[in-house]
């Protein structure tokens, strides 16, 4: 069995904003007609106020950084010409999917004619991450032992609290409008490379899919390229949340290599128990528990995902020399997921549209400087000095601010 070459490539979906409303605008194509070839490789995606951006494949995660702080530079700026901005959260604290154009694609109108409603109703964002694992039977192998890890990757990730104008309760409402989809979710046991390619050879033969790339698992083999694809996380909000994420999916990718070469392996859990700690990771992220099944204890989010760093994959960050990268889930842990500063913002404004001005300026961290709309104060006080106007238009459905309604 040949060593992976633990090459890394990430890919991330971006909300394009008006930053005048706040609200998301069908702004891709427009986008796009910047003069700039870079743009030629920035992708669409199912609805128009999407824009997906992918890195090359990278040798290690000092590049993949490099990459992909130029490509949110590149789309933010790209943005700015045309008087949009761009923000990077699991969902839009409150447009309506309802109000938004799909993209006339015949890629696309095929989802939406066999998945109707859902399809539309997919206004999420998420983060996908490639590690590069060339033998087909490692790839299973470590997509079976890597699906503990999922709800863990999670909890640093979420960035969708709310829906629709709502504080939905959860920290991740993407994976929960996700689940909606055929073929999502944590992937059960595998019995090997032959057992994941009949399952799919199956599924086509029946016009169930046309190929692997129908089966959304939250990780799952590529079906073109050599790599493991781990697909569970809200996108991340700040550029340096995106690059640890990255860094920590490739040491667990290392470290279940190495175990495997010293003839030993990581324990593999049965589909229900993932699951259970999925939902834990969606319902309160950093702030809940998760469960040790080792232990069968609940321990807090935190404690275990130290427990992942310090103890599991600290062999392995040397020689990977992503330690700095790794460890940034500490500061993660210690000034909140993305989920949760956008819940203190709305906890001390009462404002989703300063939620979105938080969004957009921690997307241009550490990139270039954010493109943000006027004052929402100044907004306001000419509003309220307009007679019969008001600051945000009525919202039927919920009294929060800053809510598109259809």
């Amino acid at each position: 069995m040949r060593a992976p070459s633990l090459t890394v490539g990430i890919e991330e979906e971006y909300q394009i904003i008006d930053p005048v409303t706040r609200d998301l605008t069908p702004g891709f194509d427009t986008l796009v007609s910047s003069n700039d070839a870079q743009l030629a490789d920035v992708k669409a995606e199912l609805h128009q106020c999407q824009v997906e951006i992918g890195t090359k494949v990278c040798s290690s995660i000092a590049e993949l950084r490099s990459e992909l702080v130029n490509l949110r530079r590149l789309v933010i700026n790209a943005a700015g010409q045309h008087g949009l901005t761009i923000a990077s959260a699991g969902t839009h604290p409150f447009s309506n999917w309802m109000n938004q154009e799909m993209t006339p694609k015949e890629r696309y109108l095929g989802v939406k004619a066999e998945l109707q409603d859902l399809a539309h109703r997919l206004l999420i964002f998420g983060t996908h991450v490639h590690v590069g694992i060339e033998d087909p039977e490692f790839r299973i192998d470590c997509l079976n032992a890597a699906r503990y890890i999922l709800p863990h990757i999670l909890c640093l990730s979420t960035s969708s609290p709310f829906w629709f104008g709502r504080n939905t309760g959860l920290h991740s409402y993407r994976s929960i409008v996700f689940k909606n989809f055929p073929r999502t979710g944590v992937p059960r046991i595998l019995n090997g490379w032959g057992d994941y390619a009949d399952l799919v050879d199956t599924l086509v033969k029946t016009r169930s899919i046309p190929d692997g790339s129908k089966i959304w698992w939250d990780v799952r083999p590529h079906h073109i390229y050599p790599t493991l694809e781990f697909r569970a996380c809200d996108v991340n909000t700040k550029v340096d949340e995106a690059v640890c994420i990255a860094a920590i999916l490739q040491a667990v990718v290392a470290k279940m290599w190495k175990l495997r070469r010293d003839n030993m392996t990581f324990r593999v859990y049965a589909q229900d128990l993932i699951e259970e700690n999925k939902w834990r990771a969606v319902r309160w992220g950093l702030g809940g528990k998760l469960i040790d099944f080792g232990k069968q204890e609940e321990l807090p989010a935190p404690v275990l995902i130290r427990e992942l760093v310090e103890w599991f994959l600290d062999d392995v960050l040397d020689e990977l020399g992503t330690r700095k990268e790794v460890e940034y889930a500490f500061r993660i842990l210690d000034e909140g997921s993305s989920a949760q500063r956008q819940l203190a913002t709305y906890a001390r404004t009462g404002d989703l549209r300063a939620v979105v001005d938080q969004l957009i300026r921690e997307t241009a961290e550490g990139v270039c400087e954010p493109f943000l709309g006027p004052p929402l104060e100044s907004m306001d006080s000419r509003s309220a000095a307009v007679p019969g106007s008001m600051a945000t238009p009525p919202t039927p459905l919920s009294p929060v601010r800053g809510q598109s309604v259809p």
